[in-house]
């Protein structure tokens, strides 16, 4: 839900005409270099290219990647309000027309969650690993886990958030009946997540992967509402969520939104 939400809605942000270049320690205002997508010296300058736009939760979750990575990228907004994203050359790097997509070299992905995967293997020996470097059996919790953030707690999120944060956005109405039935099934969901801290720091094991990195979007805007209260009053999940939300890389990528 939540990864459609900004590519059918107008978005609010002005960056269509600038590409971003950032290093691992540029994320002020002050820090950040303004290059026209014009000028062929400029666009060689960063192998690693993103195609979106930073309110997006399918772009915040590779830029977050990107960042744990200490890895030089270029943020190339797309401009949404114009319908951008559904047109040719955007149509050339993914045929769906949804941001975001990523470019290294001469490779070109899309689909955000394999964007993080493809980050945290071709990159493991930069920055954080967010990939346990430990036996088979922690790699296969790991995945387990990557698959419930996206097929439980984020389908479930995602909703909450378009109805609590994104609704208001667009001009619409929120529907309090559809809230409260889908912070019922999300209690479901963090009751399970706060028996599982109770056996490990993170969700896989006790190291910060991937699996805590792709919670990052929809918590940063749900934690912003009312929602809140469902991470807080639970223990483990709260702790959780204050360790996964204060780590450098991620205040990064909440700084984009406001430059």
């Amino acid at each position: 839900m939540m990864g459609t939400i900004l590519q059918s809605r107008l978005l609010p942000i002005k960056l269509s005409h600038s590409s971003l270049l950032f290093s691992p320690s540029q994320h002020s205002r002050s820090n950040l270099k303004f290059t026209s997508k014009s000028s062929p010296s400029t666009i060689t300058m960063a192998s690693i290219k993103v195609h979106g736009v930073p309110m997006s939760t399918a772009t915040m979750r590779v830029l977050a990647a990107l960042y744990e990575k200490e890895l030089e990228f270029e943020l190339i907004p797309v401009d949404m309000r114009a319908g951008a994203h559904k047109q040719e050359p955007f149509l050339s790097l993914n045929p769906f027309g949804q941001i975001p997509a990523l470019q290294d070299g001469d490779l070109t992905l899309f689909e955000s969650r394999a964007i993080t995967e493809y980050i945290a293997d071709e990159y493991s020996e930069k920055g954080e690993k967010l990939m346990c470097p430990g036996c088979n059996k922690v790699k296969a919790l790991t995945k387990v886990w990557l698959n419930v953030e996206g097929q439980q707690f984020d389908p479930i999120a995602s909703k909450i958030a378009f109805e609590r944060v994104f609704k208001g956005m667009f001009g619409m109405t929120t529907d309090p009946a559809a809230v409260q039935d889908l912070e019922g099934k999300l209690v479901r969901v963090l009751d399970i997540y706060e028996a599982r801290l109770s056996k490990s720091e993170f969700l896989a094991c006790d190291c910060f992967t991937l699996a805590d990195l792709h919670h990052l979007p929809v918590i940063h805007y749900l934690m912003g509402t009312d929602s809140k209260a469902l991470f807080e009053s639970r223990p483990k999940v709260c702790e959780w969520v204050k360790k996964i939300t204060a780590r450098p890389a991620w205040a990064k990528v909440v700084d984009l939104q406001k430059q």
